[in-house]
């Protein structure tokens, strides 16, 4: 048994290369899907309690600011992702150390850019505010509920990027247990101090940014308690430590990898952002109404995330254990799962939309008709989003992170924001809406095409050199005549 394989049975962690694909594939998502509903509801859970006890202008105040934090800490994200990759792939060669010396640069490098973003957040929060040209009456609202999200930023970075290296290594319930732990302190806590309950001052919107704060910090510490008393596999110990200090090769790769993941974010944060700033300039009620569907199409979204995260972490241990044939088996059932979830999901809203609305809008309100409008036209385009985001997942567990790049930079702004702007002289609001299906359309199209043809296998994650057999190994198995015209080749 290697040291993976004793590590894996010691811990609960997952060896992906081996056994049945589909089966394995969603044993692994349907904990990252419930961690990831579980956030998506714990964001929902605060969100009610914003609309029902401050407004709606405090409510578009909410969706704006937590935009803006995660444009911020885009760069952040893709850093995370991309040690999460090579994690991934050094379990799946069979090398814990090199998976710990990975986790160790990625901590060592991301503790100081966290706390950097985090001052810069506070600082320029009125600026960006400014820019996205937010209601008079809801930017007060923003600015104090930036001006305290900032300040989770740090934990909440290290207590990801953790996370997401536990689901390279191949553990996905010990990330839900934590996250259950996070929604059940954040969605407890936000009542609490909005309103000022016992002994605890009424702090309004800031008081629900301080909840998030409070969670993100116990979770960490009782995250980083479990690690060592488990004796989880990515725990460093001793002189292990010392992988705290970045490694020149690792942090190299990271960077060089985790840059472009980190604009992919960008791009769609930037364009959620410049989407927000058109409907903004519709009045705060469709303001509220977006962000009231929002919330739904983040649950909408959850089951190809959960699948997207599933089958990178899978494609990429199989890669470091030279499996491609189940790489290319993963990703096949990636897509068919993404069907079955997803459509189920955009059944079930598109049935249930006006209930489920009213839950953050209130029955009466007169943002509820403009959100089951904005539903309609738009929520059945994430089952081609879910496609993208797993062919993106498989390709980026390669380290192939331009193409995916260019992709949604292609089908975000030229063709989502290009149609929002240049069909709403004839379409009116409706051309916001239905700009989401035409981006996601553009995505998918690109998407396939660079995976069937684009030389994604070519792309390397590891910085360390492969030897002269690996390299025949690797050519041989491109130039087979299935590989190039296999659709989940």
């Amino acid at each position: 048994m290697t040291e993976v394989q004793k590590a894996a049975r010691a811990s609960g962690h997952r060896d992906m290369t081996v056994g049945p694909i589909g089966r394995t594939l969603l044993a692994f998502a349907l904990p990252t899907l419930a961690s990831s509903i579980l956030q998506s509801l714990n964001g929902s859970i605060n969100a009610i309690w914003i609309g029902r006890f401050l407004g709606e202008e405090a409510l578009a105040s909410t969706v704006t600011g937590n935009m803006l934090m995660f444009l911020m800490i885009a760069f952040v994200f893709g850093f995370a992702m991309a040690a999460t990759v090579l994690v991934g792939q050094a379990f799946g060669a069979g090398n814990v150390d090199q998976a710990r010396r990975v986790i160790g640069t990625a901590v060592g490098s991301i503790i100081p850019l966290a706390i950097l973003i985090s001052v810069l957040g506070w600082l320029y929060a009125p600026w960006l505010i400014d820019v996205l040209a937010l209601a008079p009456q809801a930017a007060p609202l923003a600015l104090a509920y930036l001006r305290v999200i900032f300040l989770a930023i740090p934990p909440m970075m290290l207590l990801g990027l953790l996370i997401m290296g536990i689901r390279g290594a191949g553990d996905a319930m010990t990330p839900l247990w934590f996250m259950i732990l996070a929604v059940f302190l954040d969605a407890g806590l936000n009542p609490v101090f909005i309103l000022g309950l016992g002994p605890v001052p009424a702090l309004g919107i800031a008081g629900s940014a301080l909840a998030t704060v409070i969670a993100n910090l116990v979770t960490l510490a009782s995250f980083l308690l479990y690690s060592y008393a488990r004796d989880v596999p990515l725990r460093l110990r001793g002189r292990e430590l010392l992988y705290l200090i970045p490694d020149p090769a690792l942090l190299r790769a990271m960077v060089t990898k985790g840059v472009p993941m980190g604009l992919q974010v960008i791009v769609v944060s930037s364009a959620a952002l410049a989407t927000m700033g058109l409907v903004n300039r519709e009045g705060v009620d469709t303001a509220a109404a977006f962000g009231a569907a929002m919330q739904l199409w983040n649950f909408v979204q959850m089951p190809a995330m959960a699948l997207a995260a599933a089958v990178s972490a899978m494609a990429a241990q199989n890669i470091g254990a030279g499996k491609w044939d189940r790489v290319s088996a993963a990703t096949r059932a990636g897509i068919a799962q993404n069907f079955l979830i997803t459509g189920a999901l955009v059944l079930l809203i598109a049935l249930f939309d006006r209930p489920l609305l009213a839950l953050f809008l209130g029955g009466n309100s007169p943002a509820l008709p403009i959100a089951e409008h904005i539903q309609l036209l738009a929520s059945w385009s994430f089952l081609l989003l879910g496609v993208t985001m797993i062919l993106f997942g498989t390709m980026r567990s390669n380290g192939a992170v331009i193409g995916p790049l260019v992709i949604l930079f292609i089908g975000l702004y030229p063709f989502r924001l290009g149609f929002a702007v240049g069909a709403y002289s004839w379409l009116g609001a409706d051309a916001l809406w239905l700009s989401f299906p035409v981006g996601s359309l553009a995505n998918v199209v690109l998407a396939i095409a660079f995976y069937l043809h684009g030389g994604w296998r070519r792309a390397r994650m590891m910085p360390t050199p492969i030897s002269v057999d690996e390299a025949i190994e690797e050519a041989e198995g491109l130039a087979e005549p299935g590989g190039r015209i296999n659709p989940a080749g």
